[in-house]
Parts: structure tokens; sequence; C-alpha cells
């Protein structure tokens, strides 16, 4: 009676965690302090990350939902965190670039949406994903830094190159990120914003910018206890794995991402919108 109480349990979150969790949709909400961000420069941020369109459960219904539920947070800015295709062998309902780029381009806010690229980006026909932001207008910024905001509230928005653009081998990658570069263009002592997929560069991320916003990670995707740091895809395990994390006064937020990855199934960590204010 145990085995089959177990099994059934087994079955029950084997269903839950591909059928169900995967399709949902939450907001989650962070007001950081970062020192190096003034007070009362207020900001707000929609951050959208791994999207991964395509079946099973990232279609175009999901992916509708996902923008209309951003655009009511009537943020200043949204920024998007790359991955935004998926290609493992569960994909069922391909989602054309086109299709998903036009649908991003409804988001609307006052300074505008802008992007990174991710590892799925680069290892996944990554100049038709350049030339498919780029026909709906949404920016990608590649080891680039943009000045933004009114006269008062001005700050710089940085993104990086992807970390693990190409694959050299079992567990080697050569990214084609320039942190130095990019911040050497940051030419007033206005606060910045560092968009980087993943957060294994948060080590290396210098007081001077006030906030980091990654995703990449999923959260872990299947988040069982005591297993599921094994199964983030950063080598520093758990650390950056997911949510507001602050060392030695530098703040990284990670947000668990709406698509999946390898399997589509998430459990512990549903698809999520992270919405930032800065300055409250």
């Amino acid at each position: 009676g145990t085995a089959g109480l177990f099994g059934l349990s087994v079955i029950a979150t084997s269903v839950y965690a591909g059928a169900i969790e995967p399709h949902g949709l939450v907001v989650t909400r962070y007001q950081p302090r970062p020192a190096a961000w003034p007070a009362g420069r207020k900001l707000s941020i929609t951050v959208i990350a791994d999207l991964h369109a395509g079946g099973p459960d990232m279609t175009l219904p999901h992916i509708r939902q996902i923008v209309e539920t951003a655009n009511g947070l009537k943020s200043d800015i949204v920024v998007l965190l790359g991955d935004y295709t998926t290609s493992y062998l569960f994909v069922d309902k391909p989602v054309p670039y086109a299709v998903w780029a036009a649908e991003l381009a409804r988001l609307q806010a006052p300074l505008g949406t802008w992007a990174i690229l991710g590892n799925h980006d680069w290892w996944n026909n990554v100049s038709d994903i350049r030339q498919a932001l780029a026909d709906v207008r949404i920016p990608v910024l590649e080891n680039l830094a943009v000045m933004l905001g009114a006269k008062g509230r001005r700050f710089w928005l940085a993104g990086l190159g992807d970390q693990l653009a190409y694959r050299l081998g079992p567990h080697r990658f050569r990214g084609v990120d320039d942190l130095p570069g990019t911040l050497a263009q940051v030419e007033t002592d206005d606060p910045v914003l560092l968009l980087a997929h993943e957060p294994d560069i948060f080590p290396r991320v210098p007081a001077r910018v006030a906030l980091t916003l990654s995703g990449h990670t999923h959260g872990g995707q299947i988040r069982v206890p005591l297993i599921w740091p094994v199964f983030v895809p950063s080598k520093y395990g758990a650390r950056f794995a997911y949510g507001h994390v602050v060392e030695e006064a530098r703040h990284l937020i990670v947000s668990g991402g709406l698509g999946t990855s390898l399997i589509p199934a998430r459990l512990g960590v549903p698809p999520e919108i992270v919405h930032i204010q800065l300055g409250v």
C-alpha cells in the first residue's frame, strides 16, 4: 500500500510538473535598494527571461498572455534577457521567429523594450534571431551601454554578449562577453543597470553597477529539495540560481524565466515575469 501511494504521488507530481506548472504565470516583485542607485530616482522594470518559444508549453496563446500581463504592469522599461527559442526533442508546436518577435513587439514602456541574447540563441540560428528582433525594432545590446531617462532620472543600460556563445567541447565554452569594454562606455556618474544572460559573471561585476539582471538558470526548473542545485546550469551551483542576491553590497536579481529547457517540465519554480521598483 505504501509503495502504491508513493507511485501515485510520483505520477501526480510528474503530471503537475509537465502539464500544469509550465502553463502558469506569476509576477514576482522586488524592491532592492542598491547603494549605487540614488535614493528617490524611481524606475520600474519589467523583466522577461528565457521565453523558449515553442510547444508543448510555450505556445502562442501563452506568449500572448505573458505580453498582456507585462503590459499591465505599466513599467518604465522592459528588458528581455535572451533565450527566445527552444530546440529540445519535445517541441511539438514550433512558434516561428517572426511570430514570437511580433508578440514581443507589443510590449509597451516609455523607455522602450531592450534585449540581449542568450546561449540558446547563439546555439540556434543566432543571425535569424537577431534579424527577427531587428525586424520589430527591438534593439539588442551586445557589449553596449546606452543612456536612458530624462534629466535628473538618467541611468545607463548596459547589455553583455553571451558568456557561452560557442561550444568548444564538453563543459567548454567561449563567450563573446566583454564586461570591461561595456562599462568603459559609461561616461557619467549616473547609475548603471547591467543585463547579463548568465549570472556567473556576477563575481566580476564592480560595485559601480547598481543592479545586475540575469536569467538562464530557470531557477533550477525542477526544484526538488536537496537535489535541485545539481541541475542549475551554473558553475556556482545554487549560489546564483534564483532571486535577489546581495554580495558585498552588490545586487543581482535572477529570474526563474518563462519557458523550459531540456525537458518540458517545471516544478517548484513556475513561469514568472519579474517586476522591479528602484528608488522607492
